[in-house]
């Protein structure tokens, strides 16, 4: 409803809060990397300190990780709100009830498809377990494997999410940026006699984009961060 109401009556803000969004996703993607390389050792203490809490049976799991919840419910709504606003633009042309009717659909596929897919990889482990507890030897040995790949299937899931963050907000932040746009184009024509070079160089400039824009952010936000320390010190 936002995005519809947004489209009537403000039409020109669209792409400015596609490109804000855009760039969230850029910083978020690579404050994820920056933290991994840059202070590793933290991310090990502080994983430590995590499995030490997880023993206390009276600690509140929600609480506990009420933070990180917080900046994935973040994260999630402004990838789902630029879906939507992008399913938006493909039919701005389109008659009213066209539009609703198109953001319904991309909304529920996005609900209850790809979240819904979420979801049932979130309770793999829960699965895994229920199977182990069960009689058969067929059943035990699938949850078994369940729970031994589980926690493969997150890792490597982490690891595409972080990716997918460059390439939709490097995407939308080439778009929307002429120069960009226009340097997207020659490289796209330059190798377009190979088959399948177009959209392979296509995703690489767009990642290269969101790496080099969410780098630029974090620098910006860390020095602003450093600033206002250094003065409250003071």
């Amino acid at each position: 409803p936002a995005a519809l109401l947004l489209s009537a009556l403000l039409p020109w803000a669209v792409t400015p809060l596609l490109m804000i969004g855009g760039a969230y996703l850029c910083f978020e993607g690579a404050e994820k990397l920056a933290h991994r390389f840059l202070h590793g050792e933290e991310d090990a203490a502080d994983h430590a300190a995590k499995l030490a809490a997880l023993e206390d049976p009276d600690l509140d799991l929600a609480a506990y990780e009420r933070d990180k919840i917080r900046g994935a419910v973040r994260t999630d709504f402004i990838l789902s709100a630029e879906i939507v606003v992008i399913a938006l633009g493909t039919v701005a042309e389109a008659s009213f009830l066209t539009q609703v009717g198109v953001v319904v659909a991309i909304a529920a596929v996005m609900t209850f498809g790809v979240y819904g897919l979420v979801a049932a990889i979130v309770k793999l482990d829960d699965l895994g377990l229920h199977l182990l507890e069960r009689e058969s030897a067929t059943s035990r040995r699938v949850g078994a494997t369940i729970l031994r790949l589980a926690p493969k299937l997150m890792a490597s899931l982490s690891v595409l999410g972080t990716a997918a963050m460059f390439l939709v907000g490097g995407g939308i932040l080439v778009h929307g940026l002429p120069f960009l746009e226009h340097a997207l184009h020659a490289l796209e024509h330059g190798v377009e006699p190979v088959p399948g070079a177009p959209l392979l160089a296509g995703l690489i400039f767009n990642a290269a984009a969101g790496i080099v824009a969410g780098a630029l952010i974090v620098l910006v936000v860390e020095g602003v961060a450093r600033l206002r320390g250094a003065s409250d010190a003071s």
